[in-house]
């Protein structure tokens, strides 16, 4: 019978810090965040990349975080809803129009939308409703029907000094 698996050493910057974790190969991303390093703001909705509610940026991308080996995280840059306002910032300009506007209801969804929301300004400072609506389709809300969301991320347009 073949050994075991062991735990692999994992070194990645999180939220702009080195860290460094014992992990088994296979463990998902999410939960080696939520455990081994204590960020909770990242949300486990259905285990299945379907919700978007495990959203982290990886190396700059999007992606469920329930769907990452955490081996694969081995010398990346991830970033949490934790990481995402700048030093001295109490709240990110997306996480301030959420507040504002009311978007977030249960809290489940609340951080991969912020975080999608986040990737969509970046690459659209300007966005029209369907690229704001794009750019949120993979996350799924049972609570807010959208509106405030979709308004949140309009606000937040405006906040950061982009214009509809």
């Amino acid at each position: 019978m073949p050994d075991a698996p062991a735990k692999i050493e994992i070194e990645c910057i999180v939220n702009g810090a080195p860290r460094r974790f014992r992990a088994w190969p296979m463990d998902r991303l999410l939960d080696v965040l939520r455990r081994e390093l204590a960020l909770t703001g990242t949300k486990e909705g259905c285990g299945e990349g379907e919700c978007g509610a495990c959203s982290v940026l990886l190396d700059g991308a999007l992606v469920n975080s329930c769907l990452v080996p955490a081996a694969q995280a081995a010398g990346s840059v991830i970033r949490t809803i934790e990481g995402l306002a700048l030093a001295g910032e109490k709240l990110a300009a997306v996480q301030q129009a959420f507040l504002d506007c009311g978007g977030a209801q249960c809290g489940i969804c609340t951080p991969g939308m912020i975080l999608a929301a986040t990737v969509l300004l970046e690459k659209h400072p300007q966005p029209s409703e369907t690229e704001i609506r794009a750019g949120l389709s993979g996350n799924l809300c049972r609570c807010t029907g959208y509106t405030k969301i979709f308004d949140a991320v309009v606000r937040a347009c405006q906040s950061t000094g982009a214009a509809r």
